[in-house]
């Protein structure tokens, strides 16, 4: 499964208007033609390389299509203004009422409820089921599911999707494989393992800095031009664009990405190698201990570990909560929602990114109310982090207090 994205992303060409190394930024909401013709036949989808209105396509945002586009090694991409909106435009695009859907119920809790919640208004079904079994995935599938949506690595179980066979199953039954790769970019790549369509949540990883929000639908040069078709396409008409100035700052982090996701993996695998060696109950697909570890190791690109995210259960949501207030007064990073920043980012799943899916749906899945999320930061002195932690979890009294210190 070995490929290198961030050489895809390199060897791109994109110069600035007047020759800068950094592609030029159209703060244009509109734009001019020579002939009335080219007006014409640009509505129409004919003219290539013709812009019309940002909300159809923008110069920046086609940059930095392209750019995401040949991270994952599909034909084509469209930005968004949200991972939100990339995720549900890329689904209504591909479902109309009547249709159905079968997804993971370990799954960001954003998308959970426009699944469970929202779709329904459309007299569109859903399915959730335990992406891990197979069998479970297959046997939902209806003459009439349109799609299987699930996420790489799930949020925030860290569930580990057979991107391959779900795509062998959706294929055979004549539906598409649809992927959430927020957790996993350049270390997982959906579309090259068969998935139709790879959406983003571009705030997180990405774009790394937790200044902008913004998304990615990754897919067939095709399903992008009906997307962004001017009379039916679901991203054209619901208007989710991205501000070209944000759209320029992503595009450059991107070309940091590699360096940033290998630092993420490298201090995520140290703390969860070294916390669970001191006896704290780690999910971290790095670990053999995981269920899923010589799946994700089949499927990475190997480059790149295997990633920032780490689960620690604590138990109980009191306890939790009272880690993670003293973990930020001793700034080993921030309690606050997100992931994929320079700092630790650490929350309570079940009352915070996971609090839509409901108390008891939460227990089904093996979702613990104390269970914490750590997205690991790109501390150069993550050895200083883990000092902290053990000596807070001594404190509260999650570890013993005779274990051994680093």
């Amino acid at each position: 499964m070995q490929f290198d994205p961030a050489s895809k992303i390199q060897h791109l060409k994109q110069f600035g208007e007047h020759g800068g190394v950094n592609p030029s930024i159209t703060d244009s909401s509109t734009f001019t033609f020579l002939h009335a013709e080219d007006m014409e036949e640009t509505f129409l989808g004919h003219m290539e390389g013709c812009f019309l209105y940002s909300r159809h396509w923008n110069p920046t945002n086609k940059n930095l299509a392209e750019a995401m586009a040949a991270m994952e090694d599909t034909e084509s991409a469209w930005i968004t203004a949200s991972g939100m909106a990339a995720i549900t435009c890329a689904i209504l695009q591909v479902c109309s009422a009547g249709d159905h859907i079968v997804t993971s119920v370990t799954t960001y809790g954003g998308t959970y409820a426009f699944l469970k919640n929202y779709l329904p208004k459309f007299n569109i079904e859903v399915s959730f089921v335990d992406i891990t079994r197979l069998d479970q995935v297959e046997g939902a599938i209806r003459p009439n599911t349109k799609v299987i949506y699930t996420e790489s690595v799930t949020n925030p179980l860290l569930q580990v999707s057979d991107m391959p066979r779900l795509a062998d199953i959706a294929h055979r039954h004549n539906v598409l494989l649809m992927v959430d790769n927020t957790f996993t970019p350049m270390i997982m790549s959906p579309a090259r393992m068969g998935a139709d369509i790879v959406v983003y949540s571009m705030t997180k990883f990405i774009n790394g800095k937790n200044d902008c929000v913004a998304g990615a639908i990754c897919g067939s040069k095709q399903f992008i031009d009906d997307l962004s078709n001017v009379n039916n396409g679901t991203a054209m008409l619901l208007g989710p664009v991205l501000d070209p100035l944000r759209s320029a700052s992503i595009h450059k982090n991107l070309h940091t990405l590699h360096l940033r996701i290998k630092q993420h993996s490298k201090n995520a695998m140290y703390l969860a190698r070294e916390l669970s060696q001191a006896g704290l109950k780690i999910s971290y697909p790095g670990l053999e201990s995981h269920p899923q570890h010589e799946l994700h190791s089949q499927l990475m690109n190997e480059d790149f570990g295997y990633g920032g995210m780490l689960a620690i259960d604590f138990g109980t949501v009191a306890k939790a909560n009272q880690v993670m207030q003293k973990m930020q007064l001793a700034d080993v990073g921030y309690l606050a929602v997100s992931l994929g920043y320079f700092k630790t980012l650490f929350s309570c799943s079940g009352r915070s990114t996971s609090s839509e899916i409901p108390d008891p749906i939460q227990r089904e899945m093996g979702l613990s109310q104390g269970l914490v999320r750590f997205s690991v930061g790109i501390d150069n002195n993550i050895e200083d982090s883990l000092k902290l932690i053990l000596d807070i979890c001594r404190e509260e009294g999650v570890i013993d207090d005779h274990s051994d210190d680093v």
